[in-house]
Formats: structure tokens, C-alpha cells, sequence
């Protein structure tokens, strides 16, 4: 068997309908193998994956996402990217694809990235859709060195392209980072929202610790001491919402999203996301 052949196999199982939607997958592919060598380097034993690709892949978030997201489970200035390359490169090379690695360490900041660029994936599979000469999947993986404490982790099997252990945050916690975004972030970003409604309809109670940790770390409220109780947030989260232009965030996430998921952007507007604040609980 052809090392190449799982991944032939994995894209079929999208039946993809447009070069969008084959492209999206084409990155979960390779997200999915960079996360299997991640975990053959040890990586997850100190560090967890959390974030909208964590949700997609461990708890089948109904959205495309683009980049892998880590935080360390305690702060480590010194992290650096590059001994987890060689990891990856050689994990990458069993499956046939040749990808580039971009290290963008820079010293002195708290979040550390790596670029993944691929151009071989394309030259294995029998794509559906013609994309455009010369183009490049492009995938960042981010490392926060000092995260905000009072994440709840857990360890996670992923089945694809073989079955491997990965270690992520718990859906509690994943929520309260996606709230601190919700609130935090400087530009409106639609893919935070689609997110915040998926937590409510699956009925997830907020880690409120780890929430008040991130707003006294970063964004409008930092340095204050605030203890985010249920009342404040909603709070918050009124003021957020009603300064939101919805139609430019609905316009956001469009692109990473599909049937009854994407027709339900039409009724996108303040008072669906006020009446679903109402709905949070702890």
C-alpha cells in the first residue's frame, strides 16, 4: 500500500462539493498528521491543544478551522519550535508529503508560532477541483508560553492517520478562552461567535476560573483583579454584542462552513446572541 493512500482515502470521506470545501480538508489533513507527530515527539507532555481546530478534531465542531493552537501547562519563556520539527518533518515523510517548516520564534513574546507550507498534497491525491497554479496550504501552529492558569486538561485519542494520544483542554475550558476572545479580541471575528452558540447548544458550562485569569492577563480589564462571575459576563457580553456589525461577521465565518450550518447565518443579529447569553450557565 502506497504511503500516500490513508490520505487519498481521508479526503474521499469529505466529499468535498467545492474547491473551498476541498481545501478545507486538505489542511485538516495535514493538521491531523502534524498532530500525530507532534505526540510521537512527546510534545503534549508539556503542552495541551485547545482552540477551534481542537474542537473540529476532537469534538466535531461543524466548522473548518485554520490554525493548531497549544498552550504550555505552565510558563516556559525558553519554549522554542525547532526540536519538534524533525519530528514532524520525518512523521510527514512516512505519508509522502515533503512539507516546509517556518520557525517564527521571537524572543520576548508570549505566544510562539511555526508556519507548515505544502505544496505535495496536491501532487498525491486525485483532487476533485483545480486550484491555483503554484499554491500553497498553509498551516500556523501556536504555542502560548505563558497561558493564563486554571485550565482542566484531558487525554484524547485521534484516529487519523493512525490512532494516537493527544492532550487537550476540557470543553469547559475551551469555552472560557473562546469567551475571553468573544470580549477581548480587538477585531470582530465570526468564528468566535459560531463558536460561543455551538457551547451553548451543547449545554457547556464555562471555566470561570480560568476566564478570570485570561481578562487580568490580556485585553480591556488587565491588571484589574476582576473574578468573572456569571452576572458580569453577561454583563460583558451585552455591551460586546450590541457594537457588533453582524453582517460582517457572519461574513467571517461563511467560508468555513456548510449546508443547514451556513444557511443559518441568514438570521445572524443582536437579539439571537443576546437571547443565547441569557441561555449561559454555571
Amino acid at each position: 500500500m502506497a504511503a500516500h493512500d490513508p490520505i487519498a482515502r481521508r479526503l474521499a470521506e469529505y466529499t468535498p462539493a467545492s474547491p473551498e470545501e476541498e481545501q478545507g480538508a486538505l489542511k485538516e489533513i495535514l493538521q491531523e498528521v502534524a498532530l500525530l507527530g507532534l505526540s510521537n515527539a512527546g510534545f503534549f507532555e508539556e503542552a495541551a491543544f485547545h482552540g477551534g481546530t481542537s474542537l473540529r478534531i476532537v469534538h466535531d465542531l461543524p466548522r473548518f478551522s485554520e490554525d493548531l493552537d497549544f498552550a504550555l501547562h505552565a510558563p516556559n519563556p525558553e519554549f522554542a519550535w525547532a526540536p519538534y520539527a524533525k519530528a514532524l518533518d520525518t512523521t510527514f515523510a512516512a505519508f509522502g508529503i515533503r512539507p516546509e517548516f517556518k520557525d517564527r520564534h521571537r524572543a520576548g513574546k508570549a505566544v510562539q508560532s511555526m508556519w507548515l507550507k505544502d505544496n505535495s498534497l496536491g501532487t498525491l491525491l486525485d483532487l476533485s477541483f483545480v486550484h491555483l497554479p503554484g499554491k500553497k496550504l498553509r498551516i500556523k501552529l501556536e504555542v502560548d508560553t505563558r497561558p493564563p492558569m486554571g485550565a482542566m486538561t484531558m487525554r484524547r485519542f485521534v484516529n487519523f492517520p493512525v490512532e494516537y494520544p493527544v492532550e487537550v483542554w476540557d470543553l469547559p475550558s475551551n469555552f472560557a478562552g473562546k469567551l475571553h476572545a468573544n470580549l477581548c479580541r480587538a477585531h470582530v471575528k465570526g468564528r468566535d461567535w459560531f463558536d460561543f452558540n455551538w457551547y451553548l447548544r451543547l449545554g457547556v458550562a464555562p471555566n470561570l476560573t480560568l476566564l478570570s485569569r485570561a481578562i487580568d492577563q490580556q485585553g480591556p480589564w488587565v491588571g484589574q483583579g476582576i473574578e468573572a462571575t456569571m452576572d458580569w459576563l453577561k454583563d460583558a457580553l451585552v455591551r460586546k454584542i450590541e457594537s457588533i456589525d453582524w453582517t460582517s461577521a457572519a461574513a467571517d465565518v461563511e467560508p468555513f462552513l456548510k449546508g443547514a450550518e451556513l444557511d443559518a447565518l441568514a438570521h445572524w443579529e443582536a437579539e439571537l446572541f443576546l437571547q443565547n447569553t441569557e441561555r449561559l450557565q454555571s
